[in-house]
């Protein structure tokens, strides 16, 4: 950012740092505003249940754990909606994670990177 004069202007604090973290916080948020502009649900209901999940106990104080709540509430809305089940969003979520554990370091996750379920 300029002044008129051209010099550079003083940014508020953290106001250059990146908005998301981690690239799956921005396709939450990518997938959500989607969802509702589909008609999914309003925004009133994503607000409430945003707000009902970030409200629990054990939410971090500094906000670092926000996307998670974000996730946990998107999840929660298409449950109740009967979009989405829980256990195919368990599962889907297990088979990410293992995705990830079997991908070597710097390459893509992937979900057929998924070795499967151990028993």
């Amino acid at each position: 950012m300029s002044r008129p004069d051209g010099t550079a202007a003083d940014l508020p604090a953290g106001l250059d740092a990146p908005v998301f973290a981690e690239p799956w916080q921005a396709e939450a948020f990518a997938m959500t505003v989607a969802l509702h502009d589909k008609g999914l649900f309003s925004w009133s209901e994503w607000a409430d249940a945003l707000s009902a999940e970030v409200k629990k106990p054990g939410a971090a104080a500094d906000g670092h754990d926000y996307y998670e709540h974000w996730l946990a509430a998107l999840e929660g809305l298409l449950t109740s909606k009967g979009l989405a089940v829980k256990s195919d969003v368990d599962a889907m979520a297990q088979a990410w994670e293992r995705a990830a554990h079997a991908t070597p370091h710097g390459k893509p996750i992937l979900l057929e990177n998924d070795p499967g379920p151990t028993r």
